[in-house]
C-alpha cells in the first residue's frame, strides 16, 4: 500500500481573545486541538461540523495560511510546518486552496485574465509568450468563454465566479486541493453544476481534495471518507457511506438525523437534542460534547476519550467504545 498523499499528525492551533473591547485578555481559544487524518493520492477526505468547530482552520493551517501552534504536515513525505518560506515555495504548487466566497476571494480591481496570469508568472510555470494561450485553456476547462478573461468580477454571478476561482486553484497543476465550503454560498441548482465539475476534475487530473463542509449531501456525493469535528477534536472518522448509514460517535448520528432528506415521503425519527453548543474559549472538560450528549456517563464530564480504531477504516473517540469490537481488524 502507498504512502498517503498528506498525512496530519496532532495538528493544533489557538487563538488569543478578549471578552470585551476594554476588557483583559482571556484565555487562548483553542480552534484546533491534535487533529490527526491522512489523504491518499486522488481521494476526496471531507472534514464536517458544525459552525465554529474549527474545520476551516485546519483547512487554512494545512497551507501554512495561518501557522499552526503545534503539530506535523507531512506532505508527500516532507513536513510543511518544518520548511522556511522559500523552502516552502515549490510546494505552495502542488497545494492549492477553493475560498467558500468566490466573490471576496477576487481582486475586484483586476481583470479575471489577469488573476489567472499571475500565479503562472509569479512560479514560471509558462513562458510569457504562453499566458494568454494557458488563460484561455483554464477557462475553457471550468465552462467560461474565452472573452471572460477580458471582464471584472462583478461582471459574473456567483457560480461564474467559483468556476474562476476553481480555474485559479488549477494553474499551477495542483495534486491537492483544500476546498473550503465551496458550494455553501451558491444556489443549489449551481451547486450541483460546480459539484459535478469538481467531480470530473477530479478523475481526470487524478485530484485529492480535503473538503471542508456543513452539509452532509454534498459531502456524500462528492467524498469517499469523511471527519467529524467538535470544538478542534475529530470525534469520528471513515468511510462516507458507513458513517451516515450507521454512526458510532452520538454528534455524528446527531449531525445526520439533522440533515434533510431528499424525498417528500421519507419519514425519519428525529429526537431535538437538548443544549447549546458550548463556547470556544470555554469547553466543557472531559468530552466537549458530553453537555448535550443522551449518553453521557461520569467519566465523559472528567476525562478526554481516546481515538480507538474500530475496523474497516473507521475510528471513534467516545467512551461508549472502550475498545475495538469482537473480531475487527486491527
Amino acid at each position: 500500500m502507498s504512502a498517503p498523499l498528506l498525512q496530519v499528525e496532532n495538528l493544533s492551533k489557538s487563538f488569543p481573545s478578549r471578552r470585551g473591547f476594554l476588557a483583559p485578555a482571556a484565555g487562548p481559544v483553542r480552534a484546533v486541538d491534535s487533529v490527526s487524518f491522512t489523504v491518499s493520492r486522488g481521494e476526496a477526505f471531507a472534514i464536517v461540523g458544525e459552525s465554529g468547530c474549527g474545520k476551516s482552520t485546519v483547512g487554512r493551517a494545512l497551507l501554512r495560511l495561518i501557522e499552526p501552534d503545534a503539530g506535523a504536515v507531512r506532505f508527500d513525505g516532507v513536513n510543511l510546518i518544518d520548511l522556511a518560506a522559500r523552502d516552502l515555495r515549490p510546494y505552495r504548487r502542488r497545494l492549492q486552496m477553493i475560498f467558500q466566497d468566490p466573490y471576496s476571494s477576487l481582486n475586484p480591481r483586476r481583470s479575471i485574465g489577469q488573476t489567472l496570469a499571475e500565479p503562472l508568472r509569479v512560479h514560471g510555470v509558462v513562458g510569457a509568450e504562453a499566458i494568454e494561450q494557458r488563460v484561455i485553456a483554464l477557462l475553457a476547462e471550468v465552462g467560461l468563454p474565452p472573452e471572460a478573461r477580458t471582464r471584472y468580477p462583478h461582471e459574473f454571478s456567483g457560480g461564474q465566479r467559483q468556476r474562476i476561482g476553481i480555474a485559479r486553484a488549477l494553474a499551477l497543476e495542483p495534486q491537492l486541493i483544500v476546498a473550503d465550503e465551496p458550494v455553501s454560498a451558491l444556489d443549489v441548482s449551481i451547486q450541483a453544476q460546480v459539484l459535478v465539475l469538481l467531480r470530473r476534475l477530479m478523475r481526470e487530473r487524478g485530484l485529492a481534495f480535503v473538503f471542508i463542509s456543513h452539509d452532509l449531501a454534498v459531502v456524500r456525493y462528492f467524498c469517499q471518507r469523511v471527519a467529524v469535528m467538535y470544538l478542534g477534536r475529530m470525534v469520528e472518522q471513515g468511510p462516507v457511506a458507513d458513517m451516515f448509514d450507521a454512526p458510532l460517535h452520538p454528534y455524528t448520528r446527531m449531525l445526520r438525523d439533522a440533515s434533510p432528506v431528499p424525498d417528500p415521503v421519507a419519514r425519519r425519527a428525529f429526537t431535538v437534542q437538548e443544549g447549546e453548543i458550548p463556547s470556544a474559549m470555554d469547553p466543557p472538560p472531559g468530552c466537549h460534547f458530553h453537555p448535550r450528549c443522551p449518553h453521557a456517563m461520569p467519566v465523559c464530564r472528567t476525562t478526554q476519550p481516546d481515538t480507538i480504531d474500530m475496523g474497516g477504516g473507521r475510528s471513534v473517540a467516545c467512551h461508549l467504545y472502550p475498545s475495538p469490537p469482537e473480531g475487527s481488524a486491527a
